[in-house]
């Protein structure tokens, strides 16, 4: 499939998917969210795919949230726009979620309001030391979109988010990482190998089980602990009945490393 505002790949399992919009801050329009949404189901659909890596072009921004900019050149239709944009970007973000592969975001430079959401949405996060990180939304008198009021006080706790919400605080990647935002900030000419060597391992993984991580602690959120612990002994059943949890049981008992298959 071809696609106007994102660069699609894969390579060695991992799909690498960039929103190349570096003109606007890698800004998410209507078309923009509407191909997040595509790609985010092919990526599900396709078994070749076990790690996506999800990041924006140039070395700016990650993503500076929708594209306000282009809204406000139509004026008569910025709540239209809106709307249709984050019905898209609501699909893209809720497929990433759950679908089997996880998904790393590498966070290259600005992360601001719906790009905060794409990068909190993601299962893991690697930031540049360039990166910034902010909510932005009341700062122009909206409020929130893009999972950010769901993963955010997971994330980071219901005080700190107040505190990006309504003071529109800006981090810094050193401060996203004390905040729990992100899980590793490396220099910015270190950040691309870092990335490709988290990919790979999850790619080299046993991407069933993965997806079965996701789905627990998707679950976890409306359970409570005896609700919880059943859903957990019946993955793990589960897992030990497919091919690759069979493989690495064996390889454990043998004292070598599991070639997993991703079933």
């Amino acid at each position: 499939m071809t696609y106007e505002t994102l660069i699609y790949g894969i390579e060695n399992g991992v799909a690498r998917i960039t929103i190349n919009r570096p003109a606007q801050l890698n800004a998410i329009d209507v078309l923009t969210a509407k191909e997040l949404a595509l790609a985010a189901k092919q990526c599900s659909a396709d078994s070749a795919v076990r790690c996506v890596v999800l990041t924006g072009a140039g070395d700016r921004a990650f993503c500076a949230g929708g594209d306000v900019a282009g809204f406000a050149a139509d004026p008569e239709r910025v709540d239209s726009l809106i709307q249709e944009m984050t019905t898209h970007l609501h699909e893209a973000i809720s497929v990433f979620a759950r679908m089997r592969a996880p998904v790393v975001a590498k966070v290259n430079g600005t992360a601001a309001g719906a790009g905060l959401g794409l990068m909190a949405a993601a299962d893991l996060a690697v930031a540049s030391q360039k990166a910034k990180f902010t909510s932005a939304y009341t700062k122009i008198g909206l409020t929130p979109d893009g999972s950010t009021t769901w993963y955010m006080p997971r994330l980071i706790g219901l005080r700190r988010t107040r505190e990006l919400f309504l003071l529109n605080r800006l981090l810094s990647a050193d401060e996203a990482m004390a905040w729990g935002l992100v899980n590793r900030v490396v220099a910015p000419e270190e950040l691309a190998a870092a990335v490709d060597e988290i990919a790979q391992q999850i790619a080299r993984g046993p991407t069933l089980a993965f997806a079965s991580v996701k789905r627990l602690l998707l679950l976890s959120d409306d359970a409570d602990l005896e609700q919880q612990m059943k859903h957990e002994s019946a993955s793990i059943v589960q897992m030990s009945r497919s091919r690759d949890g069979i493989a690495g049981v064996k390889a454990f008992k043998d004292k070598v490393e599991p070639s997993f298959v991703g079933s």
